[in-house]
């Protein structure tokens, strides 16, 4: 599967590149830096480079596999390009990241924009808070 993905998307398949595919789409993990592809690639005794796994990310964003996502305080995440549009909640003390997506917020932000004049080529929510675990453990 990764081998016709990989094709599809425009680029030569190679052996990083199967390997890196193969973790974003195995892992439990939605949302995952390189350093945790990088991670999980040492765990699966594959000897791929920090350097190379960045570079295949960057590329798999480029061909529109992934999508990557640009969180206050932290590094860049990638996930999987499902296709299908998503907000995110993000917990500004472990890091959980929510997804969700809300029709009338959607509505909302279009009507905002064409009152605006503005024809939207693409958008991001991010709602930052304190995730129900956390608020527990404050006590």
């Amino acid at each position: 599967m990764e081998n016709q993905q990989i094709k599809q998307a425009g680029l030569k398949v190679t052996a990083p590149r199967v390997k890196i595919l193969e973790i974003l789409e195995q892992s439990g993990k939605r949302h995952m830096s390189a350093e945790d592809v990088y991670k999980a690639l040492l765990s699966h005794d594959e000897e791929i480079g920090l350097a190379t796994v960045y570079r295949v990310l960057t590329q798999f964003e480029g061909a529109g596999l992934v999508c990557r996502r640009h969180f206050e305080g932290g590094q860049s995440v990638f996930e999987l390009n499902s296709g299908e549009h998503h907000d995110h909640l993000v917990c500004v003390k472990c890091g959980k990241i929510v997804e969700f997506l809300d029709t009338t917020i959607e509505k909302r932000q279009a009507r905002i924009a064409a009152e605006e004049g503005f024809k939207i080529e693409d958008h991001s929510l991010v709602v930052y808070g304190v995730c129900p675990d956390c608020q527990k453990k404050r006590g």
